[in-house]
């Protein structure tokens, strides 16, 4: 890209070693995800969290929050021990105020886990 800021930013958090810090880690990354929301000032618009027990789908959870002008996502694959985070604005609000509370929760929060691709896009640039 060259520079030009466009309307809005995506964060992208890859984490892998994780292991569940609680029996319902589903609902509690939700509630976080909603708190960060909160936090940095940001009007939620719906909240969900899926937990998959691996007869369909790998276990583990995705869990969402929609927010006024687009979304944080949390997705688990917890038998292999990865975790995702996704943090995309695209109004004036700054997702940044999210992402580092994310990190700074997660990394207190789960034992040996690890920060392995953090990137932020320019999205709709002109």
């Amino acid at each position: 890209m060259n520079g030009d800021v466009g309307r809005g930013l995506h964060f992208f958090l890859d984490y892998s070693n994780y292991t569940s810090p609680v029996k319902n880690d589903g609902e509690w990354m939700l509630n976080k995800l909603r708190d960060s929301v909160k936090n940095a000032g940001i009007r939620e618009v719906h909240s969900h969290v899926e937990r998959f027990d691996g007869t369909k789908s790998p276990p583990g959870y995705a869990a969402v929050v929609l927010i006024d002008e687009s979304h944080v996502t949390a997705h688990c694959y917890s038998e292999i021990g990865l975790l995702a985070i996704d943090v995309f604005t695209c109004g004036d609000n700054d997702p940044q105020i999210i992402v580092d509370d994310l990190k700074n929760f997660i990394s207190k929060s789960i034992n040996g886990i690890k920060l392995v691709r953090e990137e932020k896009i320019n999205r709709f640039v002109k």
